[in-house]
């Protein structure tokens, strides 16, 4: 069975990737976030029978020794490590040229250094920008409206550029907005389903129009395991995408009369993009995706926001639901 390794296996979607590789018999090296408490992220959370069966490798993205050593006889990386918050990104760039960047090209270099038979880079919809049509495909322009897209475009040119130049067996995988259990509040989703369940009547929100193309946790981990058992997807850029798209004000009236229909929306100036880095509308083409793979949609909208309010529901306590966070 091929040795897999997973960068921010730590984090939301790299936590399930490793979880469901595990599940599916892979040997599975968690590459997680080195620090002084020995917090090994979501992993932590995990039942002792999955985590009996996870080597965990603790070291810095940033460091290519240490990148190079979790990638010793590895069959399979999924780089998965990245800074993924638009806000945060005006606040601290650097740090996103760093692990974003430089990550990506620890992980390149080691791939060629070692003979890696496989690489697949994590992307995101963000390096589309607004769309420029839709559904967008993958030969969309790019557009870096914040720090965090720009970084993530380079990420992905860098990989580009190593399959081209030096033949390694990559993958760009380019999921949409992802969301389910485990992810921070960030993100959209779980922005609005803490405030609800922590009892708030006025929910705080930016921008209610832009559109967004989501897709549950488990259909984009099916997604990147899908791409990873064919041939026919190294050298190419794969979006993950539901194919469908819901405006963020819907979105919140959807969850407003699952939890609290009392509850009102309240336009809250800090967490507005500046107008021109605001993404207006995202709906994503998975016509690549199923040509080349046999993914499947799962999960519709309903079931995924059904199970990721339970699961928010039995860890509210691990919210700080009166911050915004960035």
């Amino acid at each position: 069975m091929e040795k897999i390794l997973v960068t921010g296996a730590d984090g939301f979607i790299g936590s399930h990737l490793t979880e469901e590789l595990v599940k599916q018999g892979y040997k599975v090296r968690a590459f997680v976030y080195y620090n002084s408490f020995n917090s090994w992220g979501w992993l932590d959370t995990f039942p002792k029978e999955i985590m009996k069966e996870v080597e965990v490798f603790a070291g810095d993205i940033r460091d290519s020794n240490g990148v190079l050593e979790a990638m010793k006889g590895i069959d399979k990386v999924f780089h998965l490590a990245a800074l993924v918050s638009i806000p945060f990104s005006y606040h601290s760039p650097e740090a996103y040229v760093d692990t974003n960047i430089k990550g990506t090209l620890n992980v390149l270099q080691a791939a060629r250094i070692l003979d890696t038979s496989r690489v697949f880079i994590t992307s995101t919809s963000e390096v589309y920008g607004t769309a420029q049509y839709v559904p967008i495909d993958e030969h969309h322009p790019y557009q870096g409206q914040s720090p965090y897209s720009a970084t993530k475009i380079g990420a992905d040119r860098l990989a580009e550029s190593f399959y081209r130049s030096f033949n390694i067996p990559i993958t760009i995988v380019r999921p949409f907005n992802t969301y389910g259990p485990r992810q921070s509040a960030r993100a959209v989703i779980p922005t609005i389903i803490t405030q609800l369940l922590s009892g708030k009547e006025e929910i705080r929100l930016g921008s209610l129009t832009p559109t967004r193309d989501f897709n549950y946790v488990k259909d984009t981990v099916n997604g990147f395991i899908e791409i990873s058992k064919t041939d026919k997807t190294i050298g190419e850029e794969i979006n993950i995408a539901s194919q469908q798209e819901i405006s963020i004000g819907k979105l919140a009236g959807e969850l407003i009369r699952q939890i609290n229909p009392k509850a009102k929306i309240v336009c809250d100036e800090q967490r507005i993009r500046p107008e021109k880095s605001e993404v207006n509308r995202l709906l994503g083409s998975n016509e690549k995706l199923k040509k080349l793979t046999n993914w499947k949609q799962n999960y519709t909208l309903e079931q995924g926001l059904a199970e990721t309010i339970e699961f928010i529901r039995h860890n509210l306590d691990r919210y700080k639901t009166d911050l915004y966070n960035i």
